[in-house]
C-alpha cells in the first residue's frame, strides 16, 4: 500500500531532524545525563515535528542500548514505536478522547509498570482540547507521577494549557521552519523519488507550507499526483490556488501607470477564470509585504519566504516605489482582505479597492499642499507621470544621500549676493514656502566640494522636504551642487546673519505677510487667535 511522502521520510532520530536546534540540544543533553523530566509540554504551529520529536524522546528512553541519543533503529521496541504499535508508549488522540472519563482511565493506566521497555511514555497529541475537568483529574498524576511514566503533551495553542499543568512540566515553543531548510528538505527527497523538480517548483510548495514541514510534503505528494515525475511551477501552482509573481505584478504595473483600466479588467479575468478573490487579495497583501521588506532589507533576505530569482524580480519591482507608498498600499490591501471576508459582493468590494490604491498613490505631503496655495489659493493637483521609474525620497530623513540639482543657465543664475540662509530663505517666501523658510533660518548651512549640507533642529524636520530644497538650491545657484540634509543641533556660532524680525513685532509683520492675507481671502471666516515665534 502507498505510504504518502510525509509519513515515508518522517524523522526517526534526532540526525534527521531539521530546525528545532534547541528543542534537539536540550533533549539530548538532558538523555546524556540521565535528568529525564516526567512531564514536557510540546508548542507550536502545525507540522514542525512535535509529535515526531515525542517518538523520537520515546525511542531514546526504551531503546535497548538506551537511554541513548542515538537510538538502534532495529531492537524490537524501536521497530514497534516507529511502527506505532508498543505496549509501552500510548498515543492519545486529545480531540476525541478529552473528558474526564478518559482521563481517569489514563491515570489507573499509570499505575502499572512497563511490560516490557524502560519507560512508560503517555503521548497526548491536541492536549489543549482537554477539558478542565480532565486536566483536574491529570494534575495529581502529573505532580507526582511513578518513576516510569513519562507525559508529554503536544499543542498549537499553549495559552490554552492550564497554568497547574504547564508549570510541573517542561516547556518547549517548536518554531517555523526556516524557508531555506524546507526547500533543501524537499530536494533530498525528490532526489530519492526521482521527481524532477526546479528551484521555482520548490519554492512554490515550501511557500504554501508556510513554515510546517509536513504541510509543503503534503504539496509536494499532491504536485507529483498532477504532474507526474517531472514538475512545472505553473501547473503546480494553478493547482493549489496560488498566484505568481506576473499575475500579481499586473497590480504594481497598474499603479505605476495610474491605470484603473487595467485594475477593472484585472478583476474581471480572476472572477472569469474561477479565482477565489479573497485569496487573491490575501496573496497581494503578502506581495506587497515582500516589498516593502526587500525595500527596506534589500534582496536576499531572510525575511522573505522565497528564492533568489524571486527575490531579484521583487527588488526590481520595488525599486520604482517609496517606502512610504508601499506601506500605505500594505495597509490598504489590508483593510480590503478584512472586508472581502464579510462582503456579500466580493468583486465590487475588490474593484473599489483596488482602485483606492490608484488614488493613494496620487496623494501629496501636506507640505506641497500647503506651498501650492501660494500660487492661486487652492493645492496644485499632482501631475500624473508616465511611469514611475524610481521611488521619491522620502520627506523626513535622518541622513538623506546626497542628490544632485541639475545646472540652470548661465544666463539664469541670480546674483550671488548674501549668505546662503539669506538668499535661500528669500526664495522659499517668494515661493510661499513658509515653513520650509522657519527650517532654513534655524539650520546651520555650509558649503563644501560642491556639496550644501543643512543641519536642521529636530522639531523642523518635516518641513526639510529634499525635493523643496533641491529646486530652489537649483533657483538660486545656477550650478550643479549636491545637497545633504541631517537632523541635529546647529551650531550657533555658525548662524549668523539672522533676518528674524524684532520680537516686539511678529504678530503685526506675521498678520501683514501677502500669503496669509491671501489665506484669509480665501477663507474669509477663518481667525489668526495665536502667533508664535519659532525661535523661542
Amino acid at each position: 500500500m502507498y505510504q504518502v511522502i510525509a509519513r515515508k521520510y518522517r524523522p526517526q532520530t534526532f540526525a534527521e531532524l531539521i530546525g528545532q536546534e534547541h528543542v534537539r540540544t536540550t533533549l539530548e543533553n538532558a538523555i546524556a545525563q540521565n535528568r529525564i523530566a516526567h512531564g514536557y509540554i510540546f508548542s507550536g504551529q502545525r507540522g514542525t515535528g512535535k509529535t515526531t520529536v515525542a517518538r523520537i524522546l520515546a525511542r531514546c528512553l526504551n531503546c535497548v542500548q538506551g537511554p541513548t541519543t542515538t537510538p538502534c533503529g532495529v531492537c524490537s521496541s524501536c521497530l514497534e514505536i516507529a511502527a506505532g504499535n508498543a505496549p509501552d508508549v500510548i498515543e492519545i488522540d486529545a480531540a476525541s478522547n478529552r473528558g474526564i472519563n478518559e482521563m481517569r482511565e489514563l491515570r489507573e493506566n499509570v499505575r502499572y509498570r512497563p511490560v516490557r521497555d524502560r519507560y512508560k511514555v503517555f503521548i497526548i497529541d491536541e492536549a489543549h482540547q482537554i477539558t478542565s475537568e480532565a486536566f483536574n483529574a491529570l494534575l495529581k498524576t502529573l505532580e507526582e507521577p511513578p518513576e516510569w511514566a513519562v507525559f508529554v503533551l503536544c499543542t498549537t495553542e499553549a495559552h490554552k494549557v492550564p497554568t497547574t499543568i504547564a508549570s510541573r512540566c517542561q516547556q518547549f515553543s517548536f518554531r517555523s521552519v526556516d524557508f531555506a531548510e524546507v526547500m533543501e528538505r524537499m530536494k533530498e527527497i525528490c532526489a530519492k523519488e526521482g521527481i524532477e523538480a526546479g528551484a521555482e517548483v520548490l519554492s512554490v510548495l515550501a511557500q504554501a507550507g508556510e513554515g510546517s514541514v509536513r504541510d509543503s510534503l503534503s504539496a509536494l505528494d499532491q504536485a507529483i499526483a498532477c504532474c507526474g515525475t517531472k514538475l512545472d511551477a505553473a501547473e503546480v501552482r494553478n493547482m493549489l490556488g496560488m498566484f505568481s509573481l506576473d499575475s500579481l505584478g499586473e497590480v504594481t504595473c497598474a499603479l505605476s501607470e495610474e491605470d484603473s483600466r487595467r485594475m477593472l479588467d484585472l478583476v474581471m479575468e480572476l472572477e472569469r477564470n474561477g479565482r477565489n478573490l479573497q485569496h487573491f487579495c490575501r496573496e497581494l497583501a503578502r506581495y506587497f509585504r515582500n516589498l516593502l521588506v526587500v525595500k527596506v532589507a534589500g534582496p536576499n533576505t531572510r525575511l522573505i519566504a522565497a528564492s533568489e530569482m524571486e527575490q531579484a524580480r521583487l527588488a526590481e519591482v520595488a525599486s520604482g516605489f517609496s517606502e512610504e507608498d508601499l506601506t500605505r498600499y500594505l495597509a490598504l490591501t489590508l483593510d480590503l482582505f478584512k472586508d472581502l471576508q464579510f462582503s456579500l459582493q466580493p468583486r465590487l468590494h475588490l474593484e473599489i479597492g483596488l482602485l483606492r490604491l490608484i488614488q493613494a498613490g496620487k496623494l501629496v505631503a501636506i507640505e506641497e499642499a500647503l506651498a501650492g496655495l501660494g500660487g492661486g489659493g487652492t493645492s496644485a493637483p499632482k501631475p500624473p507621470p508616465a511611469k514611475k521609474a524610481a521611488p521619491e525620497p522620502s520627506p523626513v530623513r535622518k541622513a538623506a544621500e546626497p542628490s544632485v540639482a541639475p545646472a540652470q543657465p548661465a544666463a539664469e543664475a541670480p546674483a550671488m549676493t548674501g549668505s546662503w540662509r539669506e538668499r535661500l530663505h528669500a526664495a522659499l517666501l517668494e515661493s510661499g514656502m513658509q515653513f520650509t523658510a522657519d527650517a532654513v533660518e534655524h539650520s546651520e548651512i555650509t558649503e563644501a566640494n560642491n556639496e550644501l549640507r543643512f543641519v536642521t533642529p529636530e522639531e523642523f524636520s518635516l518641513a526639510m522636504n529634499e525635493k523643496d530644497i533641491l529646486k530652489i538650491v537649483q533657483k538660486v545657484a545656477g550650478r550643479p551642487l549636491r545637497v545633504k540634509i541631517t537632523l541635529g543641533v546647529p551650531n550657533a556660532a555658525a548662524i549668523n546673519g539672522s533676518i528674524a524680525p524684532p520680537q516686539d513685532d511678529v504678530a503685526e509683520r506675521a498678520l501683514a505677510h501677502p500669503e496669509v492675507r491671501r489665506f484669509q481671502e480665501t477663507f474669509p471666516d477663518a481667525q489668526v487667535r495665536v502667533v508664535r515665534n519659532l525661535k523661542e
